[in-house]
C-alpha cells in the first residue's frame, strides 16, 4: 500500500526507505510475539515505517531568489533499520533507524585556528594559542572549551576559558590563553579545543586531537 502511494502521491516520491529485513510489526497480541489471535485475525503487516528525504536546496534557493553553487550539501546514509520484538506494551512492535549525516562546511577555512601549547596535564597550568580571521565578529563573551574527542554538543565541554578574561599574551598574529591546572581532568585522555563565537552562536574553530 505504501509503495503504491509513493508512486501515486507526488510528495512521497522523493522519500526513501531501507530494506524491510524484519518481520511484520503489526498486529500482535499484547505482551507477546504472537500475531493476532482475536476473532478478527488481522493479517500481519509492516505498518511501522521510517522514510526520509533530503531537502532539495536548489528548489528552496530558487524560491528565495538565490542559486547555490552546490546542491548536495547534506548526504544521508542509513546504518540500521530494525524492529524491536522484545517490547510488548502495544499491538505494534517499535521500529528504529540510525543514520549517518555528512554536511559540507559552509566555509572552506576555519575562522579560528587553535593549538595547545606544550604538554598538558593536571599538574600545572596550561596554555593554548589561537589566531582568528579578520572577518570573525569577535565578542568579549567568546570562549574556548576543552572537549573530549567524542563530544556531541557544545555544552559537553570539560572546562572553558574566556578569550579576553583569561588572555595572557597578544601579538598581531596570535593570542595565548591559560587554563588553571585545577580545571584539567586528572584521568587524561584524548581531547580537542573548540572556539565558540557568541555572535555567531556556533563553534568556529576546532584543534587537532591531543593527549592530556
Amino acid at each position: 500500500q505504501l509503495n503504491m502511494a509513493k508512486k501515486k502521491e507526488e510528495f512521497l516520491k522523493e522519500f526513501k526507505e531501507g530494506p524491510l529485513q524484519f518481520k511484520p510489526t503489526y498486529k500482535f497480541d499484547l505482551d507477546s510475539e504472537v500475531y493476532d489471535t482475536s476473532e478478527k485475525k488481522r493479517k500481519p503487516a509492516w505498518t511501522d515505517r521510517i522514510l526520509w528525504k533530503v531537502k532539495n536546496l536548489s528548489e528552496v534557493a530558487s524560491n528565495e531568489g538565490k542559486f547555490p553553487e552546490e546542491e548536495n550539501q547534506i548526504s544521508v546514509t542509513l546504518n540500521s533499520y530494525v524492529s524491536h520484538m522484545s517490547y510488548g506494551i502495544s499491538d505494534h512492535k517499535p521500529v528504529t533507524g540510525t543514520f549517518k549525516l555528512e554536511m559540507k562546511p559552509l566555509v572552506s577555512d576555519p575562522l579560528v585556528v587553535l593549538s595547545p601549547e606544550g604538554e598538558w596535564s593536571a599538574e600545572h597550568d596550561v596554555l593554548l594559542r589561537y589566531s582568528a580571521a579578520p572577518e570573525l565578529p569577535s565578542s568579549a563573551w567568546d570562549w574556548i572549551g576543552l572537549f573530549q574527542v567524542t563530544f556531541r554538543h557544545v555544552k559537553d565541554y570539560v572546562t572553558y576559558a574566556w578569550v579576553e578574561d583569561d588572555e595572557i599574551s597578544c601579538s598581531r598574529d596570535s593570542k595565548e590563553v591559560y587554563i588553571s591546572a585545577s580545571e584539567i581532568p586528572k584521568m587524561g585522555g584524548e581531547f580537542l579545543l573548540c572556539y565558540f563565537s557568541n555572535n555567531l552562536q556556533s563553534i568556529v574553530g576546532i584543534s587537532e586531537p591531543f593527549q592530556v
